[in-house]
């Protein structure tokens, strides 16, 4: 099995421990700040912690429509989680599944640092093309920065 890794760093303007809370909700926010990309998020099975099910349904922005999830770790001490994508379109034909680790740390000036690595697990001798890799990360990005400024436009919020 091939596996390929990814890793996109975004500095955010605002608390480690605020951006961790945004992340903890992006189930609930995503679909609000970035519809082109989140239409729903929704828990099939569980309470949101480690071993839930989600269904995400996708919007236009990206060339799925469906992904199966399960977090697999949420650390509130260390702000990281993780999670696995494991059924969907969103593996294409060529993905057994893709794991998601985000980490949140303290970055300059009050500011935090977001860090999202991705770890895609191909079928057999598969491998990722190299424009995906780039379009997922870019997709990071944008969805991040529709995030921030959500929560810079709501600091009381959060």
């Amino acid at each position: 099995m091939t596996v390929i890794t990814t890793e996109v760093e975004i500095a955010a303007a605002f608390p480690a421990d605020k951006l961790f809370k945004v992340i903890v909700n992006f189930d609930t926010l995503a679909p609000k700040v970035a519809p082109q990309v989140f239409k729903s998020i929704s828990i099939v099975e569980g309470d949101g912690g480690v071993g839930t099910i989600k269904k995400c349904i996708h919007g236009d922005a990206v060339p799925y429509t469906t992904s199966i999830q399960k977090v697999d770790a949420v650390d509130v001490s260390n702000l990281s989680v993780s999670y696995t994508i494991y059924e969907g379109d969103a593996l294409f034909d060529f993905l057994d599944s893709i794991t998601h680790h985000i980490k949140i740390s303290p970055g300059v000036d009050g500011g935090s640092v977001y860090k999202h690595t991705t770890v895609f697990n191909c079928k057999g001798e598969a491998t990722v093309p190299e424009e995906m890799l780039t379009q997922t990360n870019e997709g990071y990005k944008k969805v991040f920065k529709a995030i921030e400024a959500h929560v810079l436009a709501n600091v009381d919020a959060y």
